[in-house]
């Protein structure tokens, strides 16, 4: 910042001094300049005492000079330079402003301290002398020039700041003005909670921080800085959400065919925002197993298709919004049993055939290479009457019982999971059905390769 007092206008030196004295017109002289003058003559002012303690005298009032118009009118005359002095207003010491007269109407006054004030007075210094001053009627008052306040909120924050239950809240806010000038934040139109708000301001931001958001942190904050009666303001919306709840309530409006309908009512607690949709699963009884039908679905009523025949299924319900799903679902307290047909055939002479037969196996086991870390299943058909007995073994070693590995059969589908298999896990699997008329058995070779030969 400069500090400044007066009008703006050029030094005059010296040489610029002379020059333009030597410049003005000879002719045309009035009262007694005219008398104390000869013809193409010129005389260089009169300069004023020496010393810079001396204060400025007025010379006697003659015809030929007369006083300067107010300083900041700019109207010192044409044919007159001037001498302009100064003082503070706690003094009575009037001290010279310029080294010599000067023919120009305005002058800077550099290098004044700030705070103080001054007293200004321009004299006309003619050939014959120096004219009565006009004197500024209100002192000058030295101080830095005001830059007024304003905010620079960033791009991001220009929309609504989401963030989570618990995440941190911190928005730096940058902005100018000079001196500095006073800044405040408001939540919603009250103080910031200081048990919960901190805010550190320095000379060109003011940081806002909230170590654990929640949702009642959510509103309009506002900031604003003041400077010498003038003032900027900043709106900045913060929204806190987390999960919503589950759906309200859920029912099993009806069953037919290989169909069920559902009706679920929207949760309680949206998690401070809108919903993006429910998810829906089913899960049959025998297994127990979740299956997703239906994602980001937004209607409260549903039907679900495909079901199998003879299956009872249970249904469940997530509540959906930009934190993820509910945490726990609606489900459905009664069953979704799937009946088979009323088809009762009494044939006549009919003669009841033997359908027993040993097991043969209509879909063998498959090599299969697989990744360690990741659970692989493998899968193979069977046929037999009456339903054979199922047993996995590993390299001729029953694995029964092992924790490792989940063993299913269902509807002649025989299935062998290999939960997060090693290079360990490596070998030849076989599966065995036997019943009462027989056995049979398939084999295939399971290779879990390691980082070290997936490189190779």
């Amino acid at each position: 910042m400069t500090e400044k007092a007066t009008s703006e206008a050029p030094d005059c030196g010296p040489e610029e001094s002379a020059s333009e004295s030597a410049k003005a017109p000879a002719t045309e002289p009035t009262g007694e300049v005219a008398a104390l003058e000869p013809a193409g003559e010129e005389r260089a002012p009169t300069p004023p005492p020496e010393p810079a303690s001396q204060a400025l005298a007025p010379a006697a009032p003659t015809t030929s000079s007369s006083p300067p118009t107010s300083p900041s009118d700019g109207g010192w005359g044409s044919r007159a330079t001037c001498w302009s002095s100064a003082k503070r207003e706690v003094t009575s010491e009037w001290v010279p402003v310029n080294a010599r007269p000067l023919m120009v109407t305005q002058l800077t006054v550099r290098n004044l301290a700030l705070g103080d004030k001054f007293f200004l007075r321009v004299a006309a210094v003619s050939s014959v002398g120096t004219g009565p001053p006009a004197v500024l009627e209100q002192p000058v008052h030295i101080q830095k020039l005001i830059e007024a306040p304003k905010i620079r909120v960033p791009r991001h924050l220009r929309q609504t700041y989401i963030r989570q239950v618990g995440e941190p809240v911190n928005l730096q806010i940058p902005f100018q003005g000079s001196p500095k000038p006073q800044v405040s934040w408001t939540h919603n139109g009250h103080a910031l909670d200081s048990q919960r708000v901190n805010v550190r301001t320095g000379d060109q931001d003011s940081i806002l921080f909230i170590r654990s958001a929640q949702r009642s942190d959510s509103g309009c904050y506002e900031l604003t800085v003041r400077l010498e009666g003038l003032e900027a303001k900043a709106a900045i919306d913060i929204l806190v959400i987390e999960k919503p709840g589950p759906p309200s309530s859920i029912r099993l409006l009806d069953v037919w065919g290989c169909n069920a309908a559902l009706e679920w009512t929207p949760p309680q607690d949206t998690g401070n925002t809108e919903l993006l949709g429910y998810t829906v699963q089913k899960a049959d009884k025998k297994t127990g197993q979740w299956f997703t039908v239906l994602e980001r679905y937004h209607p409260t009523t549903c039907t679900i298709s495909d079901l199998i025949v003879g299956n009872a299924y249970s249904f469940r319900v997530f509540s959906e919004n930009q934190c993820g799903l509910s945490t726990s679902a609606a489900t459905t307290k009664e069953l979704a049993r799937i009946q088979k047909a009323d088809i009762v055939a009494k044939p006549k002479g009919f003669v009841e055939r033997d359908f027993s037969e040993a097991p043969s196996f209509t879909q063998p086991l498959a090599d299969h290479t697989s990744t360690p870390g990741y659970s692989t299943q493998l899968f193979c058909s069977v046929r037999a009457s009456p339903k054979p007995k199922i047993i996995w073994m590993k390299n001729k070693m029953n694995i029964q019982g092992d924790p490792k590995y989940r063993a299913l059969s269902e509807q002649g589908v025989c299935t062998l999971e290999i939960r997060k298999p090693s290079p360990f896990d490596s070998g030849v699997y076989t599966c065995k059905a036997v019943n009462v008329l027989g056995e049979a058995s398939v084999d295939c070779r399971l290779e879990v390769k390691g980082k070290a030969s997936a490189t190779h």
